[in-house]
């Protein structure tokens, strides 16, 4: 299918489509000292529209100042080269224009080059500076950061996904530092501060008048601890880099910094030939990023033998940054990431950093194809990068790389499980989404905004649900028909369908279409005939309140029965509402639908069912899977909490596991919807609470007695996360035996910094619960640990105790700590946010905090992906209509254009919780006294 290259897409967001760029020439001078860069771009381009142009309109960002520009056009007989002595910014629009004296004609082939300068602020946006501090010093570095729309921030240039061009590279520095960018160093020279002039200014263009590096004031101010900055010579070196391949501007990346490395490398399963592989960090991180090569070397030839194509870059670099506003991101060739994905002390970190290490690293290894060699045309299908990633990066390749963890599994606990919750509030979107536009839209926050467990989440959990459909093999031959078929350029969503269809004959389009384009997912309701089951699906929410206008899609529902001789992957629900199913003696066989929980919806069974299910899940040597009991046990909660059944019925259904003698998952699952209980009843009478406490207590203290605190060298990965798990659970519920034991490990860290007694899979259970439990040594204990960290993991665990005290003065302190004053970086400001939240004693104080702070937290945040997370933080607790009503009427008094999904999903989940509190308090009272929690 042929695109026309002047028409796009969301014209209110883009740039008019007159000219298509093809190459960009850039140079750029760096200088950690002034915390300033300025740089020269040649961009040549094609005019495309019809009728010539007489202006050149491109984006810049809002802090860029230009010189003179010089557009040349050799087919023009006269005035081939024209000077232009102004660009016109709109800031906020950031769109740049140049009049042109002489208009080109379409077709014309040209070249615009300009000049320009801006600052190295620390937004974690474009290009910034990131700092640290090591051993009494600051360590200054500086990064980029494009995605979604922050490299107009860095360069002047068509800054949309489609627009893809190759791009050469050139870096003035100071010869300290080492300078990284996309592709390798092909050359290195020193210059002079005459080179560097003539190289940023000719008679015709050159960086404003204003602009000398040599004197450029600091913008950070005096400080009294000197940095590498400071330190650094005023030699300069001239890096240049090979040219990259044909890549869209958001994945353009460089950086510079006083950098060590750790190399290695790998052979290609496709050709044989060598790559390298890199890990860029400051000294104080280099010791702890060898396994960020490890996990490289490990699964980059995975992906090519199951792509069926070969890595197409001479090296993966992959650098630790100080500061970072997502996880980590997939720059072509050059990965960055934050320090608590990318660094692990095989002593001192836990399973969990090393599973969160190897998972993203596989995630954006799988983005090197999938989103940078193909790309998506716009960000309304930002889902086929990042779901795929997700898919790819954290369940496929991942259990070939490690099968130990099983993977697969541990996708129902996080990513199903993420995507249902989201997906079953109105405030959610579909997964193609269409971008909303209200007049001018903020175009960075609301493409910010689908960076969601819809896009990543959900968007994985369907493309599974299809894999398990037509086979993981028909299904990693398609993708790989797909990639091949539109390497170097971009797609939408039905090139994807196209692939996986030619591979495996089914016809994906139709079975996909609503699961992608329509909001939402369904329940389905299931009753029992003599020899059948009837079956019925309708649109479900969180809410239980359903409209009509709201329960019009009808899906393509994989019912997948697992019964007592197999699976039926047969039985499907095709876009009908409802159907009956044979099934032979349905009331007393033994069966159940969405088999090892892979379909994306729910199943609401009669309480006689239910009760059957649990009876056979509760045998570990039964017919279920750890699969299917986890599934069991989050549509029992969530379909109690939503008025489709009742919340009794999943406590029922838990008291019947033995969970002491289950595995990690299942005790997972039940930890976390138990923890939803007692966080939403946070405001029901003491006895309530201290009787669900009770029935958490009992349920998980059993296996901390089994297992004990003290982890073994040859324990297995399940085992490592079951004990900390289910210590965890105990402890969240006050369990006496669980806190006492926390408490006298926790002696000699309060005491002499002692970690020996407590494995750094359970210490920020053990922390955050001392200082729950505890007063100001145990608060003062968790300060020490945040300002000097042994670890990233360290440093959050201790973040988050900080919020976790229910002492007075304490929570003062915390606030002051979180709020007034800079030792938490705006990276990690959402850890304390999150602390409140889940900390029943500072939850109004966070909400009021935030409300205070509004105006100039909006600011801090502009543009980042954190803002709409903090923002739903704050308020996603509560459970109450006053404190719904007060919420609604401050946001109403504020542009929350920035923010408003965040906004709009913290809502909902409140008015979720009001629901749930209405509809089961009384069942849950009713329970617990009949079960001996509570007197009647």
């Amino acid at each position: 299918m042929s695109v026309d290259p002047t028409k796009v897409d969301y014209p209110e967001f883009r740039l008019p489509r007159t000219v298509i760029p093809s190459h960009y020439d850039l140079l750029i001078q760096s200088d950690l000292k002034a915390l300033h860069f300025a740089g020269v771009v040649t961009a040549s381009f094609k005019v495309v529209d019809p009728n010539g142009i007489s202006e050149l309109i491109f984006n810049a960002g809002p802090k860029m100042k230009f010189g003179k520009a010089l557009v040349v056009c050799e087919q023009l007989k006269t005035e081939s080269t024209q000077t232009i002595d102004s660009v016109h910014l709109d800031a906020k629009r950031e769109v740049a224009k140049i009049k042109l004296a002489t208009a080109l004609p379409a077709g014309a082939e040209g070249k615009m080059t300009i000049a320009f300068e801006s600052e190295l602020d620390n937004s974690m946006m474009g290009y910034y500076h990131s700092t640290s501090e090591h051993n009494g010093k600051k360590i200054i570095s500086a990064l980029t950061q494009f995605e979604a729309t922050a490299q107009r921030r860095a360069f002047p240039g068509w800054d949309e996904p489609d627009l893809k061009t190759t791009v050469s590279f050139r870096m003035l520095h100071r010869k300290e530092n080492t300078a990284l960018a996309n592709m390798p160093v092909t050359k290195a020279s020193d210059v002079s501060g005459a080179d560097i002039d003539k190289l940023l200014r000719t008679s015709e263009f050159g960086v404003p008048a204003t602009y000398n590096s040599s004197n450029l004031v600091k913008t950070e101010g005096k400080s009294e601890m000197t940095s590498t900055a400071d330190e650094a010579s005023d030699s300069w070196v001239l890096t240049e880099f090979d040219t990259t391949p044909k890549l869209s501007t958001y994945l353009i990346a460089w950086a510079e910094g006083p950098f060590k490395r750790l190399s290695s490398s790998f052979k290609s399963p496709k050709s044989g030939r060598e790559v390298a592989v890199n890990v860029y960090a400051t000294e104080d991180f280099i010791d702890q990023a060898q396994y960020t090569v490890d996990v490289t070397k490990k699964v980059v030839p995975i992906y090519e033998q199951v792509f069926d194509l070969e890595y197409p870059l001479p090296k993966v670099d992959t650098l630790v940054a100080a500061d970072f506003d997502a996880g980590a991101m997939e720059n072509w060739g050059l990965i960055t990431g934050r320090t608590s994905v990318y660094l692990y002390d095989p002593v001192k970190s836990g399973i969990a950093g090393q599973k969160r290490c190897a998972g993203v690293q596989s995630h954006e290894v799988a983005h090197q194809w999938f989103g940078n060699l193909v790309t998506m045309r716009f960000w309304d299908n930002l889902w086929l990068n990042e779901a795929f990633a997700t898919l790819m990066g954290e369940v496929i390749i991942l259990d070939k790389a490690y099968p130990e963890w099983d993977s697969a599994s541990e996708f129902i606990a996080t990513h199903l499980e993420r995507a249902l919750d989201l997906d079953s509030k109105r405030s959610s979107h579909a997964i193609e989404v269409k971008l909303r536009s209200n007049g001018e839209p903020d175009v960075a926050a609301v493409i910010s905004e689908i960076f969601d467990a819809i896009s990543y989440s959900k968007g994985a959990s369907v493309l599974r649900m299809l894999s398990n459909l037509v086979g993981e093999e028909k299904f990693l031959q398609g993708v790989s028909i797909y990639l091949k078929k539109l390497a170097y350029g971009n797609s939408v969503t039905a090139d994807l369908w196209n692939g996986i269809s030619e591979a495996s004959g089914k016809d994906v389009p139709r079975i996909m279409k609503n699961w992608v384009l329509e909001q939402g997912f369904p329940v389905i309701t299931v009753e029992e005939e003599a020899d059948a089951i009837k079956v019925r699906q309708n649109r479900f929410l969180t809410t239980g309140d359903v409209k009509p206008e709201e329960d019009k899609t009808l899906w393509h529902v994989p019912l997948a029965i697992k019964t007592s001789v197999g699976i039926d992957q047969e039985a499907i629900l095709q876009e009908e509402r409802e159907a009956s199913i044979p099934l032979k003696d349905a009331k007393n066989a033994q069966w159940k639908l969405n088999a090892n929980t892979v379909g994306v919806y729910r199943v609401a069974y009669s309480p006689e069912r239910l009760a059957k299910l649990g009876k056979e899940a509760a045998n570990k040597d039964g017919m279920f899977s750890l699969e299917d009991r986890v599934g069991l046990i989050s549509d029992a909660f969530t379909l109690g909490r939503a008025g489709y059944a009742k919340t009794s019925g999943g406590l029922d259904l838990l008291k019947g596991f033995n969970l002491s003698e289950d595995r990690y998952l299942a005790n997972l699952g039940a930890s976390t919807h138990l923890g939803s209980l007692a966080s939403v009843w946070w405001e029901q009478p003491q006895e309530v609470r201290d009787a669900i406490d009770a029935f958490r207590a009992d349920l998980f203290r059993p296996a901390v007695q089994k297992l004990g605190f003290d982890f073994g060298a040859d324990d297995s990965p399940d085992l490592r996360q079951l004990r900390a798990t289910v210590i965890g659970a105990a402890a969240a519920a006050s369990d006496p035996y669980t806190i006492k034991e926390i408490q006298r490990r926790m002696g000699p860290v309060i005491e002499k910094g002692d970690e020996s007694l407590i494995h750094p899979d359970i210490f920020r259970t053990c922390i955050v619960q001392s200082v729950k439990h505890g007063g100001a040594k145990e608060w003062e204990t968790a300060l020490r640990m945040y300002r000097k960290p042994p670890t990233p993991t360290h440093k959050i665990a201790a973040l988050m105790a900080l919020g976790s005290t229910r002492e007075p003065e304490l929570i003062k302190k915390a606030f002051d700590f979180a709020f007034e004053g800079n030792e938490v970086k705006t990276q990690d400001f959402m850890y304390p946010v999150l602390a409140f939240s889940m900390n029943a004693a500072t939850r109004r104080q966070l909400r009021d905090a935030m409300q205070e702070r509004h105006e100039a937290l909006v600011k801090r945040f502009e543009g980042n992906f954190s803002l709409g997370r903090i923002i739903q933080y704050s308020i996603s607790s509560f459970s109450s209509p006053e404190d719904l009503q007060q919420i609604e009427s401050f946001f109403s008094k504020h542009d929350n254009d920035k923010y408003k999904s965040g906004l709009e999903q913290g809502l909902d989940e409140v008015r979720a919780n009001i629901g749930w509190v209405k509809r089961s308090t009384e069942d849950v009272r009713g329970w617990l006294q009949s079960n001996g929690y509570l007197k009647a």
